[in-house]
C-alpha cells in the first residue's frame, strides 16, 4: 500500500514538472533545419496488408528524413534481411524502398512474408509498420458436371455459386450464355455469398444457362462456372400469351405458402463487425406470394443517417459502424398468409484507434516534457513502448526518463537523451505503431524574419510588428522603441509569445524604429522594424444620385483626401465593372463627366481611392429620363415621388428549395429604385400574413429565392427609393415546395429536475418554416454521464419529456433529433442536464464575525460537505436582522435580510455590508441549492460601532422677511449614534460666484434658526448636517429664493408691495406641445409681450394686470403686483417650491449644436428654465433662459469643446438638475477654394457695384453742394453782393461764420415761411451734419454721416419734420 501511494505521489510530482516544461516548436526554415540535428522520422511506407500483382515487380516503400541523413535496413519474418546478397533485390539511393525484379527468373511467391523497415542515424532509430506481403491469386473454377435442376412451380430455389477462393476475394455475378445479366427483382436476387435465390419459381424461369461468374481485380479476368439448367414442373401447360407481371402463373392455380427464410437459417444468428467498417445484414425469404422484407432494431430506432437498404430491402447496410450500433436487429418477412422473424445479434468490436497519438518532442537541456500514447479498442488494447526499436525494458537506463503506463515523463533532459520512441497498441483485431522522437538541442537565438522591415499603417488602425525567432532554450523576446526605455508590453502595446508586437490603435506618436531582442543563456539576436503611421484615404466629397435627361451631360464629383506620402489612385467603375475612358467619357482629378447621356449610361457609378495600404469608395446612381414631350422643363421641375409597384410577376426554374422570381419594375418617378423587397404569404401556418423574405439591389428584376420545404408560397414585390416604399405588386402564382427531412436541430435543449426524483428534458419547438414536412416529432436520448450504459430514448410530438425514478442530482447526457414523415434531421450535440435536487442535510458550522465597524463586518464559517448539498451549490445564504438600536426610543425595522456568498474554498469568508451603525444584529447561515436551503447554523450576535448620522429628515426655509430668513429642520431618521448637535454652513451665491462660508452650530434640541440678512438682494446657499462623536453626517442643502426684482415699500395702510416672479407658479396654465425649439447662445433680439394676472382668493385684494414690452436684447421678466399679500401667501409660495425637481438631463450633441432635454414636475407654464453651459477649458459660463418645454436645440457651441451643463428654474433657482458633461464633435472643414465659389464672386461684384454708386453719388453731391447753375433756375431776384463766376454760376462764400449774407439768402426754388423767414434748402448739407457744421471725412466723403434732424419749431406745434433717410437723400441729390 505504501509503495502504491509512493508511486502515485511520484506521478503527481512528474505531472507538475511537465506543466513547467517548454516544448520547442521548430520553424520550417531551411537554414534552421540545415543546422538542426534530429533523429529519423518515417515519412512514407507501404500499407500493412500489401497485396501485389505477380506480373509486376514488387516495390516495398520506406522513406525517412533526419539530420544526418538516415541509413536503412530491413527485417523479414523477424530476421535481418540482407538485401545485398539477393541479386533480385535493390534498394533505392537515399531511400529504404525495396524493388524486387523477376527478369532473371524467380517466383514472386518466394518473397511473401512480413517485412519491417528501420531508419537509423546518430540520434536514434525509427521503424515502419510490419508489412505483410502477399501475392494476388486467381485460381481456376473446379471442373464439375452439373445435373439439371428440377423444381415445381411456386417452390423456392437456391442456385449455389461457390466461387474459388482468391486473393483478394473475387466479385461474383450471374449471367446467361449470351453474356446478359440475369434479371433480378423482389422475387429473384443474388445473396451476399454469391448464390442465386428464388423466393418462388415461375414457369418462365426455366432456362439452361444460369451461369455464375467471378471477376478477379488484380488479374482483370472473369471466370465462369458451368451453367445450371433449370426445369420447372407445372400442373397445366404453360401459355406464353397469358403471362404478365401481375399474374406470373398465367391463370394457373399454384399453391400459396407462408414465408420461410432461405438465409439466414433458424430464428436467430449473430454477427461481429469492426468499428468504422460496414455492417451488412441479409434476410432472403421464400413464399408465395413473394414476401416483403422489413427491418427493425429492438429497443431503439435504426440509425437513419447511416442505414441504407439494398437488394429490394433484403440487405441492410450501416456505414460506418460505431459502438452504439451494437444490438439486436430483426428482419420480418410477410405476405398475406403470415410472417416470420429472424433476430441477428450484432457485436461491434474495434481494432485499436488513437485517442492521443505521441508526437515529436524537441526540448532544451534541463527542460521537462512527456510522451503520451493513448488508444482505445474493443477489447481494450495493450500499450508497449520501445526505444530505437528495442523494448524499453531492455534498453539502456536513462535517469531523465520514467515510464508510467501510457506516458513517459522526462525531467532535466541532457544532450545525450535524444532517441526515437515507438508506441505499439494492439489487440486481437489489429495494432497501431507510432514513432515519436525526443530531440534535445541547444542553439543560439536567431531572428527568422526579414531585416529592417518597413511597416506602413493607417492611423487609428491595429497593426502587428512581427519578429519570428528561434533558439534553444526558448529565448526571451522584448521590444524597444527608438532604442530607449524598458520593454513594450502594456497600455496599447501587447507582446505575444510568437514574437509579434500588437499596437492596438496606431497614432502619429507611435512612429519610429522598433527593436526586438531575443536573448537566452547562449546569446542574443535582434532585428529592427520601422513603423510609419499614415493618414487614412477618404472621400470627402462623395458623388450624389442624379437624374439626367437623355442627351444632357451628367457629372459625378469625387473629392478625395489621402496621406501626401502615399501614391493615391482614383478609379471609377459602373455596376462594379471598370469604365473604359474614351472619346466620350472624361475623367479629371475630382470628377467624372458623362456627356450626351443615353440609356446605356444608367447604372451605379462608384468612385474608389486606393493606396498601397487602404482604400475608400462611394457610389451614386445615374437615372436616365425621357424628354418631356410638351413641356421639357416641367418634368425636371417635379419633385421625386414614390415608385410604382412592380408588375407581371413570373416564376421559373423550379427546384426543391428555390425558384426564380422575375418582375417588371414600375416607374421610379424621378428617384431611382435602391432596392426591392420580396415578401411571401403561405396558407398553412399563418395564412393571410405577408412576411419579408429578402431584399435585393434596385438594379435587379430577376432573382432566385431560397425557400423552405413543405410550404405553399405566394410572392409579391415592393419597390423602394429615397422617398419611400411603393404599393405592393399583385401576388405571383402559388408555388408549393416538396417535403424533406428536417435540417435543423431543436434549440434550447436542457435537463433539470422539477422534483427530487425526476428530470424534465425540454426544448424549443422548430419554427413553422423549419418543419419541412408533415408529422413532425422529436427523438430524445438520455443516459447517465460517465457511464457505458445504453442510451434510453423516446419519441414525442411535444416539447418536454419527464424521466422518472432518478437519483437526486445526477448528471445526464442528452441529445435530440427532429423527424418527420420524410426522415430524420441532424442530431444535436450532447448536452449535460441534472436530475432534481433535495433539501441539503448539512449546516455551516463555526459561524463568527470579525473586524466589525459601523456599516460592515467580516463573516467566517466552516463549509458543508459537497454531498450534503444534494444539488448544485448555489450559495451560502446569510440571514441577518437588526435586533436593537443603541439610540434610545428610536423606531426601527426588524426586517429579515439575506445575503449570498458563493465559494468553494476550505476556509470561506465574506463581507457583510450596508449595516446600520450603532445597532445590535443577529444572524445565522444556511447552505442553499437551486430549490432548497438547509438547516441553520449557530446564531451569532454582534454590535456595530457608532457612525456619522444621516441627513436631517427635512430642512426648509420656513419664511422669508425683508431682512431675515427663518430656517427649520428635524432630526435624522437614522442618527447612527448619539446626536451632539447640528452644524449649519451658509454663504452668499450670486450666479457662479460664492461668498465666504460661515458656520453656525446648535445643540441637539435646537431645530430652527433665524438669519439676519445684511443684503436683501443676495441669495444664500445653506448646508445643514447633524453631528455625532464620529463627525458630521450627510449634508442637506437648500438655496434661498431669488428676490432679484424686489421693490419693497410700506404704504399708509401698512401693506407690502412685493415683486416676485416665482409667485406665478401658483397659476396653472395649459402646457403647449413639446416641440423642439432652437436657441442660439449668441446675442439675439427677442421682442415679446407678456400679460399675466395673479389672484389671491383667500383675502380681499387688488389685482393688477400689467402688460410689459420686452427689452429687445433680453428675455422678458414677469411682474406681478399684489397689494394685499400676508404671511399665508408667502407660506403658500414656498410650499409650491417644496418637492419641485428637475432630473434626467440628456444631451444629443453635434459639432456646433446640442439637443437638450430634461424632465421636471413643475406645473405647465409656471416656470422658466435656465440652461447654464460651462466651458471646461477656461470655465467661462453662458446661460440660456428658455420658456419653452423641452427638447431645446442650443446652437453656436464650440466644436470639439467639453461643456458642463445644468438646468435650473429661473424663479426657484435652488431647484436644479445634476450637472452633465458632454463634448461636441470635431468640426469637419471642407477644404474649398473660396475664390472659386459662386456666392463669393457674386458678393464681391455687389460690393464693387455699391462702391461705384457711392462714388458717383459723392461726386454729384460735392458738385451740387459747391456750385449751382443759374441759367436753369427760375427767375428770382439776386442779391447785389453775389459774386458771379465766369461760367454763370454763383459760389457761396462763407467769410463770416456769425453773420453771412450768403447763408441767409434763399436758394432758387426754396419756400419762405409765413413770418418771412427763409427755410433752409433740402439740398443744404447743413441738414446732414452734426449741429450746423457739415463735417466731411478725411477723404472728402460724407456717406454714412447722416443723422436724424428735426425742425427747430417742432416743440412749438409746427409740422414735424421726418428723419431724413440716406436713401432718400441719394435719390434727391441724383
Amino acid at each position: 500500500m505504501m509503495r502504491r501511494a509512493s508511486h502515485w505521489a511520484l506521478a503527481f510530482m512528474s505531472l507538475l514538472l511537465w506543466r513547467q516544461s517548454a516544448t520547442i516548436e521548430v520553424p520550417n526554415d531551411p537554414k534552421i533545419l540545415a543546422d538542426l540535428k534530429q533523429p529519423p522520422t518515417i515519412t512514407k511506407q507501404s500499407v500493412k496488408d500489401y497485396i501485389v500483382d505477380p506480373r509486376d515487380n514488387i516495390i516495398i516503400e520506406c522513406e525517412a528524413k533526419g539530420n544526418p541523413v538516415p541509413t536503412f535496413s530491413w527485417r523479414r519474418n523477424g530476421k535481418f534481411f540482407n538485401t545485398a546478397k539477393d541479386l533480385r533485390v535493390t534498394m533505392r539511393k537515399r531511400s529504404g524502398t525495396l524493388e524486387i525484379g523477376f527478369r532473371n527468373g524467380g517466383r514472386p511467391e518466394d518473397y511473401e512474408g512480413e517485412y519491417q523497415c528501420f531508419a537509423t542515424n546518430d540520434h536514434g532509430v525509427a521503424m515502419s509498420n510490419k508489412i505483410l506481403l502477399r501475392v494476388s491469386k486467381a485460381p481456376l473454377w473446379p471442373k464439375e458436371v452439373l445435373e439439371p435442376v428440377v423444381v415445381s412451380e411456386g417452390s423456392s430455389l437456391v442456385l449455389p455459386c461457390n466461387p474459388p477462393p482468391g486473393l483478394p476475394p473475387p466479385i461474383t455475378f450471374w449471367m446467361s450464355s449470351l453474356m446478359m445479366p440475369i434479371r433480378q427483382d423482389k422475387r429473384v436476387s443474388m445473396g451476399l455469398n454469391g448464390d442465386m435465390y428464388f423466393s418462388n419459381v415461375v414457369a418462365q424461369d426455366a432456362q439452361n444457362d444460369y451461369s455464375c461468374s467471378a471477376r478477379f481485380l488484380f488479374t482483370h479476368t472473369i471466370q465462369q462456372k458451368n451453367p445450371f439448367t433449370l426445369k420447372v414442373l407445372t400442373n397445366d401447360p404453360y401459355n406464353d400469351t397469358s403471362y404478365n407481371d401481375s399474374d406470373p402463373y398465367g391463370g394457373r392455380k399454384v399453391a400459396e405458402s407462408m414465408p420461410t427464410f432461405l438465409t439466414p437459417s433458424g430464428s436467430e444468428s449473430s454477427k461481429m463487425v469492426l468499428r468504422d467498417q460496414q455492417l451488412l445484414l441479409e434476410c432472403i425469404a421464400a413464399g408465395l406470394p413473394t414476401p416483403t422484407i422489413k427491418w427493425f432494431k429492438k429497443g431503439g430506432d435504426l440509425p437513419a443517417q447511416k442505414v441504407k437498404f439494398e437488394n429490394y430491402n433484403k440487405t441492410m447496410k450501416i456505414v460506418p459502424v460505431s459502438e452504439e450500433d451494437t444490438g439486436e436487429y430483426v428482419c420480418m418477412a410477410t405476405n398475406h398468409l403470415g410472417g416470420v422473424r429472424h433476430s441477428i445479434f450484432v457485436q461491434v468490436k474495434a481494432a485499436p484507434y488513437w485517442l492521443d497519438k505521441p508526437t515529436n518532442l524537441v526540448l532544451a537541456p534541463e527542460a521537462n516534457g512527456r510522451l503520451v500514447c493513448r488508444a482505445n479498442g474493443n477489447p481494450k488494447p495493450s500499450i508497449r513502448w520501445l526505444v530505437n526499436g528495442i523494448p524499453i525494458n531492455s534498453s539502456l537506463p536513462d535517469p531523465s526518463r520514467q515510464l508510467m503506463g501510457d506516458t513517459i515523463i522526462f525531467r532535466s533532459v541532457q544532450m545525450g537523451s535524444s532517441a526515437v520512441y515507438q508506441c505499439n497498441a494492439s489487440n486481437q483485431h489489429g495494432y497501431l505503431l507510432a514513432n515519436a522522437f525526443v530531440s534535445v538541442i541547444d542553439m543560439r537565438p536567431r531572428i527568422l524574419g526579414p531585416k529592417n522591415q518597413l511597416i506602413k499603417v493607417i492611423e487609428n488602425n491595429r497593426t502587428f510588428l512581427d519578429c519570428p525567432f528561434f533558439g534553444s532554450p526558448i529565448p526571451d523576446l522584448r521590444w524597444f522603441k527608438n532604442g530607449q526605455g524598458s520593454g513594450l508590453d502594456g497600455g496599447h502595446y501587447r507582446a505575444y509569445i510568437n514574437g509579434s508586437l500588437e499596437i492596438q490603435r496606431a497614432r502619429a506618436q507611435d512612429e519610429g524604429t522598433y527593436t526586438c531582442v531575443a536573448s537566452s543563456i547562449l546569446g542574443m539576436a535582434e532585428n529592427q522594424v520601422r513603423l510609419e503611421v499614415k493618414e487614412p484615404s477618404r472621400i470627402v466629397g462623395a458623388p450624389e444620385h442624379q437624374s439626367a435627361i437623355r442627351g444632357s451631360t451628367a457629372r459625378f464629383d469625387c473629392k478625395v483626401k489621402s496621406d501626401p506620402s502615399l501614391a493615391a489612385t482614383v478609379t471609377w467603375t459602373k455596376d462594379d465593372k471598370p469604365i473604359h475612358l474614351g472619346w466620350r467619357l472624361r475623367k479629371d482629378e475630382e470628377s467624372l463627366t458623362v456627356p450626351n447621356v443615353n440609356e446605356g449610361d444608367e447604372g451605379t457609378y462608384t468612385c474608389t481611392v486606393e493606396t498601397e495600404i487602404d482604400r475608400d469608395s462611394a457610389s451614386a446612381r445615374l437615372t436616365v429620363l425621357e424628354e418631356a414631350s410638351l413641356n421639357p422643363s416641367l418634368s425636371s421641375a417635379l419633385p421625386p415621388d414614390l415608385p410604382d409597384p412592380p408588375m407581371d410577376l413570373e416564376l421559373s426554374d423550379p427546384a426543391a428549395r428555390s425558384v426564380r422570381l422575375t418582375w417588371i419594375p414600375g416607374n421610379d418617378h424621378r428617384s431611382p429604385v435602391t432596392e426591392f423587397l420580396v415578401q411571401f404569404v403561405e396558407d398553412r401556418w399563418e395564412p393571410g400574413r405577408w412576411q419579408d423574405l429578402a431584399t435585393y439591389p434596385g438594379d435587379l428584376n430577376s432573382v432566385i429565392l431560397q425557400l423552405a420545404p413543405f410550404v405553399n408560397y405566394q410572392f409579391r414585390v415592393i419597390a423602394i427609393n429615397q422617398v419611400g416604399r411603393s404599393a405592393a405588386s399583385r401576388p405571383s402564382p402559388k408555388y408549393q415546395t416538396s417535403s424533406a427531412a428536417p435540417d435543423v436541430v431543436p434549440r434550447g435543449l436542457r435537463g433539470w429536475g422539477s422534483q427530487k426524483d425526476n428530470m424534465e428534458i425540454t426544448w424549443e419547438p422548430l419554427l413553422d418554416l423549419e418543419k419541412n414536412g408533415p408529422n413532425l416529432h422529436y427523438a430524445v436520448w438520455w443516459r447517465r454521464k460517465d457511464s457505458d450504459a445504453e442510451w434510453s430514448n423516446v419519441t414525442t410530438t411535444g416539447t418536454k419529456h419527464v424521466v422518472h425514478n432518478t437519483q437526486t442530482y445526477v448528471a445526464y447526457e442528452m441529445k435530440i433529433q427532429a423527424r418527420n414523415d420524410l426522415g430524420a434531421g441532424p442530431e444535436s450535440n450532447v448536452v449535460i442536464g441534472y436530475s432534481g435536487e433535495d433539501r441539503p442535510t448539512g449546516a455551516p458550522t463555526e459561524l463568527r464575525v470579525s473586524k466589525v465597524d459601523s456599516t460592515k463586518a467580516n463573516v467566517h464559517w466552516k463549509p458543508v460537505k459537497p454531498e450534503s448539498v444534494r444539488g448544485e451549490l448555489k450559495e451560502y445564504r446569510l440571514h441577518y436582522w437588526r435586533e436593537a438600536s443603541h439610540v434610545p426610543a428610536l423606531a426601527f425595522s426588524k426586517e429579515n435580510k439575506t445575503k449570498g456568498f458563493y465559494t468553494t474554498v476550505a476556509e470561506p469568508s465574506g463581507i457583510l455590508s450596508d449595516l446600520v451603525p450603532f445597532s445590535r444584529y443577529k444572524m445565522f447561515m444556511v447552505v442553499a441549492n437551486n430549490g432548497y436551503q438547509g438547516p441553520p447554523s449557530n446564531t451569532v450576535e454582534f454590535n456595530t460601532k457608532e457612525g456619522v448620522p444621516d441627513a436631517p429628515s427635512f430642512f426648509r426655509i420656513k419664511r422669508r422677511g425683508l431682512d431675515s430668513i427663518h430656517l427649520e429642520w428635524d432630526k435624522p431618521l437614522e442618527p447612527n449614534g448619539l446626536l451632539i448637535g447640528y452644524q449649519l454652513k451658509y454663504q452668499t451665491a450670486n450666479g457662479s460666484r460664492e461668498g465666504r462660508p460661515r458656520v453656525e452650530t446648535f445643540l441637539p434640541n435646537v431645530t430652527e434658526f433665524t438669519l439676519r440678512l445684511p443684503d436683501r438682494s443676495s441669495r444664500y446657499n445653506f448646508y445643514l448636517s447633524a453631528l455625532t462623536q464620529v463627525g458630521a453626517g450627510e449634508v442637506f442643502a437648500e438655496e434661498s429664493p431669488f428676490f432679484g426684482n424686489e421693490e419693497n415699500f410700506t404704504d399708509a395702510t401698512g401693506l407690502v408691495e412685493l415683486t416676485d416672479a416665482s409667485l406665478v407658479s401658483a397659476v396653472t396654465l395649459t402646457p403647449p406641445p413639446p416641440t423642439p425649439t432652437t436657441i442660439s447662445t449668441s446675442p439675439s433680439t427677442l421682442p415679446m409681450s407678456t400679460t399675466i394676472a395673479a389672484t389671491t382668493p383667500t383675502t380681499a385684494s387688488t389685482t393688477a394686470t400689467t402688460s410689459i414690452e420686452a427689452d429687445p436684447t433680453t428675455l422678458p421678466s414677469v411682474l406681478v403686483i399684489n397689494k394685499n399679500i400676508d404671511k399665508n401667501v408667502l407660506d403658500t409660495h414656498y410650499a409650491v417650491a417644496h418637492g419641485r425637481e428637475i432630473w434626467n438631463v440628456t444631451v444629443e450633441h453635434n459639432s456646433n449644436y446640442a439637443n437638450v432635454s430634461w424632465r421636471h414636475n413643475f406645473p405647465a407654464g409656471s416656470s422658466e428654465f435656465v440652461l447654464e453651459f460651462t466651458l471646461d477649458r477656461d470655465k467661462t459660463m453662458k446661460t440660456v433662459p428658455v420658456s419653452q418645454q423641452p427638447p431645446i436645440t442650443v446652437a453656436d457651441l464650440m466644436a470639439g469643446a467639453k461643456y458642463h451643463l445644468r438646468v435650473y428654474s429661473h424663479e426657484l433657482s435652488n431647484v436644479t438638475s445634476k450637472s452633465v458633461t458632454f463634448e461636441t464633435k470635431q468640426a469637419y472643414i471642407d477644404q474649398v477654394d473660396i475664390a472659386t465659389q459662386g456666392w463669393f464672386i457674386g458678393l464681391m461684384c455687389a460690393i464693387a457695384l455699391i462702391i461705384l454708386i457711392l462714388l458717383i453719388v459723392c461726386f454729384i453731391k460735392r458738385s451740387r453742394g459747391g456750385k449751382y447753375p443759374v441759367r436753369e433756375k427760375k427767375d428770382l431776384p439776386l442779391d447785389s453782393v453775389d459774386h458771379k463766376d465766369p461760367d454763370g454760376s454763383f459760389e457761396y462764400q462763407n467769410q463770416n461764420k456769425n453773420s453771412s449774407d450768403e447763408d441767409n439768402k434763399p436758394l432758387q426754388g426754396s419756400q419762405t415761411s409765413l413770418e418771412g423767414n427763409v427755410k433752409e434748402s433740402d439740398d443744404s448739407l447743413v441738414d446732414y451734419g452734426e449741429g450746423g457744421d457739415g463735417q466731411f471725412n478725411e477723404d472728402g466723403s460724407f456717406i454714412g454721416q447722416y443723422t436724424v434732424k428735426k425742425d427747430k419749431d417742432e416743440t412749438e406745434g409746427n409740422e414735424s419734420s421726418e428723419a431724413t433717410s440716406p436713401v432718400n437723400a441719394i435719390y434727391s441729390l441724383a
